[in-house]
């Protein structure tokens, strides 16, 4: 499979990275899968600016002559995107959203209504055969109250795509917290062996990842201290 991760982290080695690297082995272990990592934050990527040139042209690429197009690219000839980056203000950060924003040239400007009421805009590029799982990471304990927002954005942008939203990934930097955070990368890992062998994760171990790795009350204790 040629697998797409889009790294949101202004760090190359952060936080969340560290689970999607973990994932990524899980993948390989079955079968070695064509994995192409791009650091958004190194990228020239500039805002959309809603002139709609794309939609003239349709030729899946924008008007805008910097790094989006090459992602285009990539993302059209990809059978796996994974987003991975830390959440920033309850979404995604700026950069890689600028990204998100400009997939707007692998759709048409001609609309349809779905069986459900809503409507899209035709698709350009053939997402039927794309699957799309965003790991995202946060510094605090909680998963209610942090990712919400984040959810309904992607369940809407990415059509329903796996989601894996983590509380406390600072500890995976902290080596006193090994003791937490290796059987949770262990558990990511196995995680990826698991998408590898049927493309989507089950609800049994999305919650598995998505438990915090020690309490509330401890955590807390621990940033202020």
């Amino acid at each position: 499979m040629k697998i797409l991760v889009l790294n949101g982290s202004p760090k190359k080695k952060s936080d969340t990275f560290r689970l999607t690297e973990a994932f990524l082995r899980g993948m390989n272990k079955r079968q070695r899968q064509e994995v192409r990592v791009v650091n958004v934050i190194e990228k020239k990527i500039a805002p959309c600016r809603g002139c709609f040139g794309c939609w003239k042209r349709m030729d899946g690429h924008c008007v805008i002559k910097d790094d989006q197009n090459e992602i285009l690219d990539l993302y059209r000839a990809s059978d796996v995107i994974i987003w991975s980056f830390p959440l920033y203000c309850y979404a995604m950060p700026s950069h890689l959203k600028a990204v998100l924003d400009r997939t707007i040239p692998l759709v048409k400007m001609a609309m349809r209504q779905e069986a459900d009421g809503s409507v899209r805009h035709e698709a350009l590029a053939d997402f039927s055969r794309m699957h799309t799982l965003v790991i995202c990471g946060c510094g605090f304990p909680d998963w209610e109250g942090n990712f919400e927002g984040l959810r309904k954005m992607c369940e809407v942008c990415f059509d329903g795509p796996d989601m894996v939203c983590v509380p406390e990934t600072p500890l995976m930097n902290v080596p006193q917290a090994a003791v937490v955070a290796d059987p949770l990368l262990a558990k990511f890992e196995a995680a990826g062996e698991e998408y590898a062998a049927s493309l989507t994760l089950s609800p049994e171990t999305v919650a598995a990842l998505e438990t915090p790795m020690i309490s509330k009350e401890e955590y807390i204790r621990n940033v202020n201290g």
